[in-house]
Order: C-alpha cells, then sequence, then structure tokens
C-alpha cells in the first residue's frame, strides 16, 4: 500500500511550570487552563499530543498521563540517532520547522511537528536501516497499544503488518569487526609551526574569520609534536588560550597532521563525557565527510558507557509488555548510532527519563560484567569496534579519567587483550582539571559499596534478580577442560563470603555473630563508630568524616579481621591467575583461538577486577598497624574515615586513600612515558598574579603535574580576542544576606525576570537550589520564563543544558559544577548568578593539601580555587564576538582578591540588588558595540 499521514484526532497540550496551560482541542479551539482545569479537559477529549510525559505530568501534578501521544517517543522511534533538545522549539528546529514563540504556537506546532515526522519516516521507508521497523510498530502495537503505532505503520503503507520481536533483535544485521594485521611502526616526523599554520588554514577553508591568536596557537601546539630526545622526557608544551582562541582547531592541525605522518593516532583527552561531545562536533571542520570522520575520529570512553549487547540480548528475552517500548527505542537507535554510546554520544539522553529508572542505564555494563570473548556478540560490540578503530584511527578522543585509569591498571589491568595500549602523544584539552581528574583516577576506597560490589562480582547474584554472573559462569566454559581450575575457584568463593552480603547497609546495629563473623561488616561497623565518635558534622543529612588516627578501640581488631580474610581471598585468585597463565604457556596445550582469548581475558580481568583492589586494600589496612606520623609531617597519601549518607541514612562507610599530591603518577604514568604531551586550557594561570607571571606559570605547572618531569615545559599563552570590558558586567550584590534562602531566592527571581531569561543559577549545595526553585518557579512561570534544575527535573545535565540552549528564555537551576559542561554561545545565556563565591569545600583531604602544597601560604590556596571557578564560570558568557552578558555574585562577604581573576579590563561593581536589577535590564538591552 502507499503511505499515508495519519495523525490521531487528539488534544495538543503544553503544560508549563507553576502555571498555566495550554490546550488546543481537534477543533481547533485554543485555551489557556489551570492544572486542574487541563485535566478535567483531558477526561472528555482524551489522551493529547504532547512533549515529555513525564515532565508534563510533573507540571500536571499528576503521576502519569496514560495514552498520551509524546512526541518523543516518535521522534526517537522514525527518526533514530538524530539529536534534538526535548522542548517543542527544540524538535522544530532539528526539523527546520519555524520555531514557536509562545506556549500559544507551541501547542499549534505539535501536530505539524507530528506530521513533519511521520513524513521524513515515509520518505526513508525503503532505507536499509528502517527494513524492520513496521514489525516493530506492529509489535508495540500487539503489546502494549503503543498510541502512535497505527500512524507509523500508516507512514509506511504497512498498516497490517504481522508484529515480530525480530525488530528488537538488532544484533543481527551489525557489523562484525576483523582482526587485521599488527600496526606498523610510527614515524617520528616532526610538525613545523609553519605546516601547522598551513594545515589550520586548510580546515578554516577560504573566507574564514581571520583570527592571528589562533594561528600563534597552533605554531605553539606544534612544538608538542617534535621528536622526543630522552626516554622519559616528552616533549611538553603548557599552552593557555584564552576564550575566542579557537583553541580546538588549534592544537587538532598539527595533531591530524602528525597523525597522517607518522601512522599512529593522537589521543586527546577532554574533562567531561559532554565536552567530548562538543570537541567532536568542532571535528566536522577537519572531516566535513561523515563517513570519513568516522574512519579518522574514534570516541573513546569507559565500557560502562556503551550499550551492551548481551544485556540488552538478556533483556529483550525477558521483557514483559510494559517495558518493550523502552528497548524498541534503544533498538531503533542501536542501527543507528555512529558508535553505541548511551552517555553523551548519539543517543538521546531524554529517552531514559521517558521510562522508569535502570530501564536504559541497565543496558550498559556499569559493574564490570564483561566477559569479552565467552559473550556471543563480542564480535558486533561496540567497545571492540572501537577499540579496533581506535588503533588505526588519526584522532582518538577520550576523557581524562579513561586516560589515567588505564595507566594506572597498566597493561595487566585490561580487561582482555584487545584493550587500547598507551598512546605516543597526548592532547589533554581543558588541562586546569587534570588535578582532579588524577585525583579520582589514583586513589582507593575500601568501602561497603567497593567490597559489595566485589563480592558480586566473585559470587554472581546469590539468588537475586540481579544477572550479576559471578566468576564461576565467566569460567564455565573452561572448567571441563581444565579441571584443575576448579579448586581455587572453589576457595575463591567460600572466603568472599567474608565481603559484605547484600542488605549490609542494614544492619548496622546487629551484633556481632560468632557462628558468623562477617569481618568485613564488621570492619565497616568500627569505622561508623569511630567516624560519629569524632565528627564535627551534626546533620545527619550530610557526610560525615574524621581523620583515621588515632584509632577508636574498635578498630585495630576489625582491620585486623579483615586483612587476614582479605589474604585468605587473595591467595586462591593469586592461585587460580597463575593457573589460567600456566595453561597459555603450557606447549603441550592445544588450545584453539577461542579458548586461548578465553583464558587470556579470564586471567586479566581477576587480575583487574579483584587482585588489584584487594592488594591496595591490604596496603590501607597494615597502615593502620604502624605509628602514625608525626603531626605536620608531609604525607605521600592522605588516609581518613568516611560516612556517606542519603536522605539522612547511613548508607556507607569507608576507608579512603587519596596522593596528597595526584599528578606526581599522573606525570610518572601518563606524561612520562609518552612522547609528547600539550596541556592546553583558557584557564591555566591565576589572573591575580599578573604582577609576577613567573609565579603563575610555577603554579600552572604544579597544578598539571609538569614540574615532576624532568625537562621543563615549553610555556604558551595567547589572549583571547574579545573586549571583556565592554561585553560584560560584572555585578557583586552588597545589600543582602546570602545565607537567608528567601533573600536569595528574591534576588535570583528579580535579575532573571529583568535578563528576560537566558540565566544561569549556580549553587554550591543542592539543598539551596532545590528551595530557591520552589520558591522562584511560579512567578517565572508567570512572567513566561521556563525554569529548569538540576536535582528537580527529571532530566540529566546533557538533556537541561541542551534545552537552555534552544530555549532562549528559559532559565537553569545547577550546581557550581554544571558549569563545565555549559557551552552556551548566544543570547540563550546572558546572565550568570552565584549564590555565594564557590570556595572548596572543607574536609581533610583539602585541609592537607592546603597545608602541604600552599608553599606556606594556605589562603592562597583557598583563593586560588574559589578565583579558578569564577573565572572558568565568567568565561561561560561570552563563546562570540557578538556576545554580552551579566556575572552576577550574591554574596557580600566577596573578598576583592577574588575578583582579580576576571578576565583584564572587568571592574566588578558593588551595588544594591535593585540597583543591580536596573543595570543588568539596562546593559542586556542596550544594542551590542561592533566588534574591535
Amino acid at each position: 500500500m502507499p503511505p499515508r499521514l495519519l495523525l490521531p484526532a487528539a488534544p495538543a497540550l503544553i503544560a508549563a511550570p507553576h502555571g498555566a496551560s495550554v490546550l488546543l482541542t481537534p477543533d481547533g479551539e485554543l485555551s489557556t487552563l489551570s492544572a486542574r482545569k487541563t485535566l478535567e479537559a483531558l477526561e472528555e477529549l482524551g489522551p493529547p499530543i504532547l512533549v515529555h510525559a513525564p515532565a508534563t505530568a510533573k507540571r500536571l501534578g499528576v503521576g502519569a498521563i496514560p495514552g498520551a501521544y509524546d512526541l518523543l517517543e516518535l521522534y526517537a522511534f522514525a527518526l533514530p540517532a538524530q539529536p534534538a533538545a526535548p522542548t517543542p522549539r527544540g524538535l522544530a528546529i532539528a526539523l527546520d520547522l519555524p520555531p514557536p514563540d509562545d506556549a500559544e504556537a507551541a501547542a499549534a506546532l505539535l501536530p505539524e511537528i507530528a506530521t513533519e515526522i511521520l513524513r521524513r519516516l515515509a520518505r526513508a521507508r525503503n532505507a536499509l536501516p528502517n527494513r524492520d521497523v513496521a514489525m516493530l510498530a506492529a509489535r508495540l502495537r500487539d503489546a502494549m497499544h503503543w498510541p502512535w503505532a497505527d500512524s507509523i505503520l500508516a507512514a509506511l503503507g504497512q498498516p497490517q503488518a504481522r508484529g515480530s520481536n525480530d525488530g528488537l533483535k538488532v544484533w543481527r544485521t551489525m557489523p562484525e569487526w576483523e582482526e587485521a594485521a599488527p600496526a606498523q611502526p610510527p614515524g617520528n616526523l616532526p610538525v613545523s609551526p609553519a605546516e601547522a599554520r598551513t594545515r589550520l588554514a586548510e580546515i578554516l577553508g577560504e573566507g574564514a574569520e581571520e583570527r592571528p591568536s589562533q594561528g600563534d596557537f597552533a605554531s605553539a601546539a606544534s612544538m608538542a609534536f617534535a621528536p622526543r630526545d630522552v626516554p622519559g622526557e616528552p616533549r611538553l608544551v603548557l599552552a593557555e588560550a584564552g576564550t575566542g582562541t579557537g583553541k580546538t582547531l588549534g592544537y587538532v592541525a598539527p595533531a591530524s597532521l602528525w597523525a597522517e605522518r607518522n601512522g599512529a593516532p593522537v589521543w586527546i583527552a577532554t574533562y567531561t563525557r559532554n565536552l567530548q561531545r562538543q570537541l567532536d562536533q568542532e571535528l566536522a571542520r577537519l572531516y566535513p565527510d561523515p563517513e570519513e570522520r568516522r574512519r579518522k575520529v574514534v570516541i573513546r570512553k569507559g565500557r560502562e558507557n556503551y550499550l551492551c549487547l548481551l544485556n540488552f540480548d538478556e533483556a529483550v528475552s525477558g521483557a514483559m509488555p510494559g517495558r518493550i517500548l523502552a528497548l524498541a527505542l534503544v533498538a531503533r537507535w542501536a542501527g543507528a548510532s555512529r558508535d553505541g554510546d548511551l552517555m553523551g554520544g548519539d543517543f538521546p539522553g531524554w529517552i531514559a527519563e521517558l521510562f522508569p529508572s535502570g530501564a536504559v542505564s541497565l543496558l550498559s555494563d556499569r559493574r564490570g560484567e564483561c566477559i569479552h570473548s565467552a559473550c556471543p556478540h563480542w564480535k558486533r560490540c561496540f567497545v571492540e569496534h572501537s577499540i579496533r578503530r581506535a588503533a588505526t584511527a588519526n584522532l582518538v578522543v577520550a576523557n581524562h579519567a579513561l586516560v589515567m585509569v588505564q595507566a594506572a591498571l597498566g597493561p595487566k589491568g585490561g580487561g582482555g587483550s584487545s584493550e587500547d595500549g598507551p598512546a605516543l602523544r597526548y592532547v589533554f584539552d581543558e588541562g586546569h582539571h587534570l588535578f582532579d581528574a588524577a585525583d579520582g583516577a589514583f586513589s582507593a576506597a575500601l568501602s561497603g559499596a567497593e567490597m559489595a560490589e566485589l563480592r558480586r562480582w566473585l559470587l554472581g547474584n546469590e539468588g537475586g534478580r540481579s544477572r550479576a554472573r559471578g566468576l564461576r559462569r565467566r569460567l564455565e566454559e573452561l572448567l571441563p577442560a581444565h579441571p584443575s581450575l576448579i579448586p581455587p575457584l572453589e576457595h575463591t568463593e567460600q572466603m568472599a563470603r567474608a565481603l559484605p552480603a547484600s542488605g549490609w547497609w542494614d544492619r548496622w546495629e546487629d551484633l556481632p555473630d560468632p557462628d558468623n563473623p562477617r569481618p568485613g561488616e564488621a570492619f565497616l561497623r568500627a569505622t561508623r563508630i569511630q567516624v560519629l565518635a569524632r565528627t564535627a558534622e551534626a546533620d545527619t543529612l550530610y557526610d560525615a568524616e574524621t581523620d583515621l588516627h588515632p584509632l577508636h578501640e574498635d578498630l585495630p581488631a576489625a582491620a585486623t579481621a579483615l586483612e587476614s580474610a582479605l589474604e585468605r581471598l587473595r591467595d586462591p585468585l593469586k592461585h587460580l591467575s597463575k593457573l589460567l597463565t600456566d595453561i597459555l604457556e603450557d606447549p603441550d596445550q592445544e588450545l584453539e583461538t577461542g579458548d586461548r582469548i578465553r583464558l587470556e581475558t579470564a586471567s586479566r580481568s581477576i587480575e583487574r577486577r579483584a587482585l588489584i583492589p584487594v592488594v591496595a586494600w591490604l596496603s590501607m589496612l597494615r597502615q593502620l598497624r604502624e605509628e602514625p606520623p608525626e603531626p605536620g609531617t608531609r604525607p605521600l597519601y592522605v588516609d581518613w574515615l568516611a560516612l556517606t549518607r542519603r536522605e539522612g541514612r547511613d548508607i556507607d562507610a569507608g576507608l579512603h586513600r587519596h596522593w596528597l599530591d595526584p599528578t606526581v603518577p599522573f606525570a610518572m604514568q601518563v606524561a612520562a612515558p609518552a612522547h609528547g604531551v600539550l596541556i592546553a586550557s583558557a584557564t591555566l594561570r591565576d589572573n591575580s598574579a599578573k604582577r609576577d607571571p613567573e609565579a603563575a606559570w610555577r603554579e600552572a605547572e604544579a597544578r598539571t603535574g609538569v614540574q615532576h618531569l624532568p625537562n621543563p615545559a615549553i610555556r604558551a599563552a595567547v589572549p583571547s580576542p574579545f573586549d571583556y570590558a565592554s561585553q560584560t558586567l560584572a555585578i557583586v550584590v552588597d545589600d543582602m544576606n546570602r545565607d537567608s534562602p528567601g533573600q536569595v531566592a528574591a534576588a535570583m527571581q528579580q535579575l532573571f525576570i529583568a535578563a528576560g531569561g537566558g540565566a544561569l543559577g549556580l549553587f554550591t549545595a543542592i539543598r539551596r537550589l532545590r528551595d530557591v526553585h520552589a520558591r522562584i518557579a511560579p512567578a517565572l512561570a508567570e512572567a513566561g520564563l521556563p525554569l529548569y534544575a538540576q536535582h528537580v527535573d527529571a532530566m540529566d545535565s546533557a538533556t537541561l543544558i541542551d534545552i537552555f540552549r534552544a530555549e532562549e528564555e528559559s532559565c537553569l537551576l545547577g550546581t557550581d559544577a554544571l558549569r563545565d559542561g555549559v557551552d552556551v554561545p548566544g543570547r540563550a545565556l546572558r546572565l550568570l548568578v552565584f549564590d555565594r563565591v564557590p570556595w572548596p569545600r572543607p574536609s581533610i583531604l583539602h585541609r592537607e593539601r592546603r597545608i602541604h602544597l600552599s608553599g606556606g601560604r594556605p589562603t592562597s590556596y583557598d583563593d586560588g580555587i574559589a578565583r579558578h571557578r569564577l573565572r572558568q564560570a565568567f568565561g561561560r558568557l561570552i563563546r562570540r564576538a557578538d556576545d554580552r552578558g551579566v556575572f552576577v555574585l550574591l554574596d557580600p562577604r566577596t573578598p576583592s582578591r577574588l575578583l582579580a581573576g576576571l578576565p583584564e579590563g572587568v571592574v566588578p561593581r558593588r551595588l544594591g540588588l535593585a540597583e543591580a536589577v536596573r543595570q543588568t535590564a539596562a546593559f542586556l538591552a542596550s544594542p551590542a558595540l561592533p566588534p574591535g
């Protein structure tokens, strides 16, 4: 049958938070109604067409809207792996429709959006990715009466299609990877500054805006690609490029040229997954053709970020009707995805928000369950594909965490022989975050969660509903042919029962059982007792911590018992690992390729998932038997005890260990083995040290680990081309009480309304964020300004930022950390408000660092961190030459010395709130000065 457009005779609904809703009836009548009246109308008219059913239901104050025609479901099904912000405006932009200006226009547009989606599906109905779409839509129709099923089948011209689960089995049509010959030795040809500039000009193309500073940066970056002269002494470049320089393409120019010449990839690492996505988008300038870009640019993340086909297969096999839609949308996406990345790639994050918690997230390997070559989908695995493509790519875009975790685990720490090896050349973008990234990667925690995770990995689900496989299942195909593995495996399983069992967090008050001593839980109980006895944190809603020494009387015996238990677990694990290695190396063994891979994978997995943490825990426990260090002594590590809480409940306890200076292992394990390292950022140096540039560079070298390498770094600094003095306004409100939630809310409300939206409010505490949101949401809704918030809306950070970018009148509340993921050029971000100075959070670890890493100036150490955070946030306001923005601190206690780190020419004004509101409105309403 020919395709036809079949739209439901349904009302269209736009529900505003804390305000009136707009309802368009099938007859074309447009009404503005209260939430109660809206629900009454829907009872009469039937399920509506809307965008984001869970968010709409929340705004109407109901649990769900049964039978709703959610345009996001239709979009994800019909146009998979295509980005769109989950709002009417966002969908309109993605579909090249005129964006609506208000709620009434948005309601009127919803049927048009549905029409355009179905029209595009009809045009592409014969395309290869859509070969199973009719059977899948029919399966959804039969299993759950999916509202959009009939419309989709009509658009496909197959209204009588028969449903089948085969449409969910997307792995059947995925390509398999094939082994290739070993890579040839890379060359060592340099890239000269002139060549870097030439490549940059080629990327930019004719007629591009001339930015001399970008060429200067590319020239400096090229020095990191010179041949290395001495082992352990990489070519080091520390480069600061002010916002607007064009930093990304500035380093991509020499990096891509070096990779092409020398036949080896350059690894570009940035701080967050969101920044990885932005960097990938920038690389379209270098490789405009999508197929060429897929070959030459690979995004690499940890396994937990990708769709696990085995988890998906098992979910499909046991799916109840209520879960089929989520699986269908994932299947449609997986068949169109570039790389199977569920977290920040081409998977729309809002899909997970449409379904109950875990419906999508549990489809990735978040708990190290991968069985590698024993998996029936191994040859189609997204992760394995990306690892192999990375070996032959020109540019590999990773995050700091992946690069450092791979270095920390070493060559034996991978989950299999296919894991990434060390790179010869690195570019660390957002280099100011290296200290924090290394702090997370090179640390250890002997906690209930970590020990229980190891138990689950070794023993499996132990009768629970989890899909945890356990070590026995990973080895089951090897055991019949190698029975010598069975005794150490059984011994391991027996010793693993000393680790905390399921539900351990509810047994804090249980008395010790002599017949079942549970040394893991006894240690956690003793840890909790010491924290409660010594902590200064009285509020049970917040986490608590205390120094390790002096030890509470209960802790030494509990630690000794756990140490013995871990030693008894370590020994059979080592024996098992050795047996696996011996079988591999036994010349009398006639091993098939698959068995050899399984043996090697099992040995490496035991090393990474079990032996490495157990050995680290034993080292930490032995430290408890030693004499505490003399007060004031500079430690190599910082150890402390902590209690984790959630909603007033103690949910975990543990012993934590961090490097005092985490850039030491970064320098030794990541940077030193490389041939060249470029560390780049817009904010490497502390601007307050303008009168002593050398001191600013030394501090930058300390925060990036460069000072721990034998050879000095080449330093380069390129200023921002932006005129911050005329493009920005900086204000400190000096007549309010920052500790009064009501006053903070009133200030944000007035400022947001004065700016007409486009406002980002940053908080240093989630509790204050939620309080302010509840206070200002009704007034902003009445003013026609949509308000979104982290930790309030049922959306992840990436989705919230996408909405904020698409909706120029929207406002967004987030924690201070959100500033790292916000790249919003234009009017969508024109006001940034901090609730208070973002000082570093007081903690035992920070206390030790400010004592020993501050050069005897602990106050300056705190100042530097706060100044850096303010400067980072300020930099988000201006992303283009025609941007204008206002920066406001609602903290009268802000020291002037912190504001010295703002860009050159910015002179903060201390004003009362009323005047701050007037000047904000006037500044944003005034015409922008022409650039230059």
